[in-house]
């Protein structure tokens, strides 16, 4: 997408796509950090519009970040043609910078941290939906650390 523009300071929204849901986490570029925010449903590709709507008008994003699924050694898989259509119309929908980022392991880096904090009692039982928020965050603080 944008990956060659400069990238601008502020908060990001970082959407980790699924073929029936979409993570969603808020970053910092300032600090760096990221948090889960919310789910997104993804019905046969047609995203919730009006949730993602939601939240580019709650928080004014400087730019956007989509996580893209690449296979373990970085080739396409069938999922990077999904998660970059998405990028596009996220794009053209709300004309702001959007920006690819690897997403490879994500999901499994989440559910180990999810399994931490269960084991510390810090949380109870996981759902898939606080595995695709927290990936999200995730793939967001990387791509921070390789950006800023």
């Amino acid at each position: 997408m944008d990956n060659d523009k400069p990238t601008p300071t502020g908060d990001y929204l970082c959407f980790d796509y699924g073929t029936k849901r979409i993570g969603v986490a808020i970053g910092n570029s300032l600090t760096c950090t990221a948090r889960p925010l919310r789910i997104v449903d993804n019905h046969n590709g047609t995203p919730d519009w009006q949730s993602i709507d939601q939240c580019v008008s709650e928080w004014q994003p400087s730019a956007l970040v989509v996580g893209i699924p690449l296979t373990a050694d970085g080739e396409k898989q069938n999922m990077t043609h999904h998660a970059r259509g998405f990028a596009k119309r996220l794009k053209k929908r709300y004309k702001v910078l959007v920006f690819d980022a690897d997403e490879r392991f994500s999901s499994i880096e989440a559910q180990q941290e999810l399994q931490k904090m269960r084991a510390r009692g810090q949380r109870g039982k996981t759902q898939h939906a606080d595995v695709d928020k927290l990936a999200a965050a995730l793939i967001l603080e990387r791509w921070f650390g390789e950006h800023f």
